[in-house]
């Protein structure tokens, strides 16, 4: 199991003077500390609150950093400690709610008996009405078995809602569809797959979330053979086509050309498989693939990859290597060759600092909080949907990976995940991909 991340928003009073909030920052980040968003809640002529939010590996490393800012003196102190993620989701985060208003009995009948009654049989008699007529065409199913929940691990389907809600909430504010939790105690593939294909009707696509390898590549592929609307494990193919984005931009930075490089993969577990894949998929000549598990090494070669011995070969013979094992600080300094570029994806720690990377001579190195993706599930399917497409393809997620891509401004690796623009883009590259395919065939 992962490190049980931990995060607080510390309410700090400091003096109002310059480089006093320099002083809180440094000694929370010298104990472990990650700072992310800090709000100014209140500015006087004496001293100025704000709102500090921390994340930390442990409940004590949380401690041992407020310990440190209030060892500070010289007027600063901690007011407060709060837990605002526990608060935002008190109640849960998502809701069912109707899109007609109904205020009258002849609302009522319309909505309900008697009026219904004609659309049910205008569907029996042609069923593709449903995509009209319901909100079938605008929902999907988000589908979790709990073994894999981010870095936790296996705790669990209950366990695993938040982050189904989560998902669900990003849906509807990112591409206006509604994602529906569904929660399997079952990790079997025949009764995952079997209770899938049953629940199947009511729902325009399918999406699979935290499933754990390597079950999630059987469930995945038969769903995708015996179902005729889209299904995709995001685990695998969201986060392959944003770290592909990723790669696409940090090359055009370096000046590297991606498809004559030679790209190397570190953990070939459901991600890491995945995202060589898709660089296979985009045009990569050569693909080259590293994990402990000899079964993944097989599955790698079954795909067209090339299983590497060692790590060592990995870094030797690559000049662009990928890392998604969840093993701090595996890539040792000495091992990056000049010049290569580097991707550290794992989270919290990646497997090698961006700058010591950098130091030891990488031309380019990011970790795994540029990578985000939520860049990529919420469009994909919106254009799938859109198109009416039955499947999801490997052309319609590199054509996703670069209008990402393509949308990175100078200096960034991708998009922010909230950028609404971008997510519109994708829906339309995937839409017009499928579209291309309709028309070849």
């Amino acid at each position: 199991m992962g490190a049980r991340n931990v995060t607080r928003t510390i309410i700090v009073e400091t003096p109002s003077k310059p480089g006093n909030l320099g002083k809180v920052t440094t000694a929370i980040g010298l104990f472990g500390g990650d700072i992310g968003e800090i709000k100014t809640r209140q500015i006087g002529p004496y001293s100025t609150v704000r709102d500090i939010t921390v994340q930390c590996e442990s409940e004590e490393q949380l401690e041992t950093a407020i310990a440190a800012v209030e060892q500070l003196g010289e007027g600063i102190h901690v007011r407060a400690v709060s837990d605002d993620v526990l608060h935002a989701h008190e109640g849960g985060k998502i809701h069912m709610s109707s899109r007609f208003d109904i205020r009258s009995i002849d609302d009522l009948r319309k909505v309900y008996t008697p009026g219904v009654a004609n659309v049910c049989r205008a569907i029996e008699e042609d069923p593709s009405l449903a995509q009209y007529y319901t909100s079938i065409g605008n929902t999907v199913a988000i589908i979790t078995d709990g073994t894999a929940i981010l870095g936790l691990g296996n705790i669990g389907p209950l366990a695993g809602m938040p982050v189904m809600e989560g998902k669900a909430a990003l849906f509807d504010r990112l591409a206006g569809i509604s994602g529906i939790p569904i929660l399997l105690d079952t990790s079997d593939p025949d009764e995952v797959v079997a209770t899938v294909k049953r629940i199947s009707k009511g729902f325009g696509g399918i999406l699979l979330e935290d499933i754990g390898s390597p079950h999630c590549f059987e469930i995945e592929e038969r769903l995708i053979k015996d179902l005729d609307i889209p299904v995709m494990h995001d685990d695998q193919h969201g986060t392959a086509v944003v770290t592909l984005a990723a790669v696409m931009s940090a090359c055009r930075s370096a000046g590297v050309n991606l498809k004559e490089a030679v790209v190397g993969q570190i953990g070939l577990g459901a991600a890491g498989l995945a995202i060589c894949r898709m660089f296979m998929a985009y045009g990569v000549k050569e693909m080259v693939g590293v994990d402990r598990q000899p079964a993944a090494l097989d599955r790698l070669a079954m795909y067209g990859g090339t299983p590497a011995r060692s790590l060592e070969e990995i870094m030797e013979k690559c000049d662009i290597v990928i890392a998604t094992t969840g093993v701090p600080n595996l890539i040792k300094p000495e091992w990056i060759k000049k010049g290569q570029v580097i991707l550290a994806l794992s989270n919290p720690k990646p497997e090698i600092e961006p700058d010591e990377a950098i130091k030891a001579g990488a031309l380019f190195a990011a970790d795994g909080r540029s990578v985000n993706n939520v860049l990529g599930f919420p469009g994909i399917f919106r254009g799938a949907l859109n198109a009416g497409a039955k499947r999801i393809t490997h052309d319609m997620l590199v054509a996703a990976a670069t209008a990402i891509s393509n949308h990175t401004k100078p200096g960034q690796l991708v998009p922010h995940p909230l950028d609404l623009r971008a997510h519109q883009i994708v829906a339309e590259a995937v839409e017009m991909a499928v579209m291309k395919e309709e028309s070849s065939k």
